[in-house]
């Protein structure tokens, strides 16, 4: 099976975790493992690539995190929720996508 290089999916790490937020907050377990799962296992977010993100994505102002505890364990989770300038990025970076995908497309074989 054909996996996703690290380089080529580099640039929408912020897009794809955006896009898990935007309808509730999570924490990074979670998200690691949806990513894993809607990708059908084709793209597997590492710890730190994922950590990252979310240190880059917090002081750009596009999520924010809060600590919750879970009542479950009694174990301290991170939390992470986007922001109404996160929500802005991730539109913007759609439209990107849709751009580089135009682009690309134009020098991709369909049958090689």
């Amino acid at each position: 099976m054909v996996s996703i290089s690290s380089d080529v999916i580099r640039g929408y790490n912020d897009t794809i975790i955006l896009y898990l937020l935007l309808d509730a907050p999570s924490y990074g377990y979670e998200i690691s493992k949806q990513i894993k799962n809607l990708s059908e296992e084709k793209y597997v977010i590492k710890e730190t690539t994922l950590y990252s993100a979310f240190t880059r994505m917090e002081k750009n102002g596009y999520i924010e995190s809060f600590n919750d505890e879970d009542m479950s364990n009694g174990k301290r989770r991170t939390y992470y929720r986007i922001t109404e300038a996160g929500r802005q990025y991730y539109k913007d970076k759609c439209a990107e996508w849709k751009l580089t995908k135009e682009v690309v497309e134009k020098f991709i074989e369909e049958e090689i």
